[in-house]
């Protein structure tokens, strides 16, 4: 990378992913704005975050790397644990060597599964950890190289129930099969906080502009939507939000559907540390959901299934 003095040089990796997608174009409608702001993004086809070599040449002369590479399979960690967290750990520990070689900030997209799920009360950011499956125990390797690596200049942001317009995820699963079934049979007995990408794509970057400010302490912060519900609470109102028949979705239990890994039952998630940034908590689950909605990607499906008979009645 090459800039003005005063310019402000942004790195994302794992850009051809669903949240770095997402990233990417906020910083370029940020730099669209402000010529002070040049941005980069590589893929894993561009750039492999295990390798030291590739990835000091990337980060080098960037101000702020926005890092959204990350083995998401969390079933399949559990049979490919190694390789799994070659790259959520080991891969984060380079990057984060990497940055703080080239005098980088690094914010780094963890998730809720480096905790035990276990509590009865939103998370704080200074919670015990302890991961339930391989994945997280990954996740966890990673957010450690960070603290350790980057005391002052490394960030974790922790997500969950990610969903968005470029990739695979559960509000767009519900809208497709809206289209397929008369009742679909969701999970009741796991609380979380569905987050959009776009939404937490904003506030990374609201982060990052506050750390190259001073503003913004290290450290962990939480970057899910506000309020709680379940899969099934999420699954209801994304019908309700697209004019289909809420009734159709019918309550389960996880024991339903037995995963090859464990899931936490309680995702919930405070966020008390956004203040310390000076930035307001994230907005209700209910209130990014309604705003992905209306979207054309998300739109587009709720359309197909209102056209396919979706908002009739549930059979029994």
């Amino acid at each position: 990378m090459t800039a003005h003095p005063g310019t402000a040089r942004w790195l994302v990796t794992g850009a051809a992913g669903m949240l770095g997608r997402d990233v990417l174009a906020e910083l370029a409608a940020a730099a669209a704005r402000d010529a002070r702001t040049e941005v980069a993004g590589l893929g894993r086809a561009d750039l492999d975050i295990t390798d030291p070599d590739a990835v000091r040449t990337a980060v080098a002369g960037a101000d702020v790397v926005v890092n959204c590479a990350a083995w998401t399979d969390v079933d399949g960690a559990e049979t490919a644990e190694e390789a799994a967290t070659a790259v959520n750990g080991t891969g984060v520990r380079v990057l984060a060597g990497a940055c703080a070689a080239a005098g980088a900030r690094l914010l780094h997209v963890s998730t809720d599964y480096v905790l035990p799920g276990t509590a009865t009360r939103p998370c704080p950011e200074s919670a015990a950890t302890g991961p339930v499956n391989a994945y997280g125990r990954g996740k966890l390797a990673g957010e450690r190289a960070v603290a350790e690596l980057l005391p002052r200049d490394g960030y974790v942001v922790r997500t969950a129930w990610l969903y968005g317009e470029h990739g695979a995820n559960f509000v767009a699963t519900m809208l497709e099969l809206a289209a397929l079934r008369d009742t679909l049979d969701v999970v009741d007995d796991q609380h979380g906080q569905p987050t959009w990408s776009r939404a937490l794509a904003t506030r990374l970057v609201e982060l990052g502009r506050a750390a190259l400010e001073g503003r913004a302490p290290a450290g962990v912060y939480h970057g899910t939507a506000g309020g709680r519900t379940t899969w099934y609470g999420l699954a209801r109102e994304t019908y309700r939000l697209s004019g289909l028949d809420p009734e159709r979705i019918r309550a389960t239990t996880s024991a339903a559907f037995v995963r090859p890994a464990a899931r936490p039952a309680f995702s919930v998630l405070g966020h008390d540390r956004w203040a310390e940034a000076g930035l307001a908590p994230p907005a209700d689950w209910r209130e990014q959901l309604a705003e992905a909605l209306r979207t054309p990607a998300f739109g587009g499906l709720a359309t197909r299934a209102r056209e396919a008979g979706g908002s009739g009645r549930p059979t029994v």
